[in-house]
């Protein structure tokens, strides 16, 4: 019994950093959000403000032409374009791909998998000179067609190799009884596999969002105006003139935050069965 309750204390006291170290940075962004300029370039510095302002919420919130509110509205907009465009599309290749990977081994489609995850882990400076040439060449820069075709090519590899752990783990008399009945290989795919597997793809799309709304590279390079620019390049934006408004960008940051949070509180249940059921067999 002692072991065991010292056993508590110590996993208790862990989860205990763990948040802590996860909610102080938000909570001093937050913070700084809500205080003015002054306040955080005073010295000593102040932990909270004398009179906390939302000021820097409304200035981007309520839209203004040629203002921060635009790029960042704007910038919002387009990060839920893409972002759940190249999840849609890159879920939809995947199921069947991990499906084949899964069920129909083989020494080349071993080797393809590893050369899907080779791609997945290849530097994106390695490959962005290819990939500007080819949509310039075709006149997609600063379009959202470019950037959900570019991240399906970062989005894929990871979802695929998610749902192809997820459906070693389903025993192959499931999908192959239907099969046996006269049903075809979609069939048993969609009526049989993907019910079973509902919380490993909930898992992938909350990922694969996770991953296209986070990412800076592509967007910065590939975008140069309101028309297409993502959300952290919007924010990136808000820190490029000579004077950096910290709350401004602190502001930012707390309003580009919500919508994977709300997506995650309502696929918390999902995200976690699905990448503990992943992870039984790789």
């Amino acid at each position: 019994m002692k072991a065991s309750l010292t056993k508590k204390i110590c996993i208790y006291l862990g989860a205990l950093v763990l948040a802590t170290v996860i909610a102080v940075p938000v909570l001093w962004l937050f913070i700084m959000s809500i205080s003015s300029s002054t306040h955080l370039t005073t010295l000593p510095l102040q932990w909270w403000p004398d009179a906390p302002t939302f000021e820097n919420y409304r200035n981007l919130l309520v839209f203004a032409e040629n203002s921060p509110s635009a790029s960042f509205l704007y910038g919002i907009r387009n990060s839920i374009i893409i972002a759940f465009a190249a999840t849609g599309l890159s879920i939809i290749a995947a199921i069947p791909a991990a499906y084949s990977f899964s069920r129909l081994p083989g020494p080349r489609r071993k080797n393809l998998l590893y050369a899907v995850i080779a791609i997945f882990m290849l530097p994106p400076v390695a490959i962005v000179l290819p990939l500007y040439t080819v949509m310039s060449a075709l006149g997609l820069l600063n379009t959202h067609f470019a950037l959900i075709i570019v991240y399906c090519s970062i989005l894929l590899p990871f979802t695929t190799w998610l749902l192809k752990s997820n459906f070693d783990t389903i025993p192959g008399d499931l999908d192959e009884a239907p099969i046996i009945d006269g049903a075809n290989r979609l069939q048993a795919i969609w009526y049989v596999i993907l019910p079973i597997a509902r919380p490993a793809l909930g898992a992938a799309v909350m990922m694969a969002v996770l991953l296209a709304w986070d990412e800076f590279f592509y967007g910065l390079l590939f975008t140069n105006d309101i028309r297409a620019k993502t959300i952290t390049v919007a924010i990136a934006d808000l820190a490029a003139g000579r004077v950096a408004d910290y709350g401004l960008i602190s502001a930012a940051g707390i309003l580009a935050a919500v919508p994977p949070v709300i997506l995650a509180f309502f696929m918390q249940k999902t995200l976690v069965s699905g990448l503990a059921s992943g992870s039984v067999k790789g």
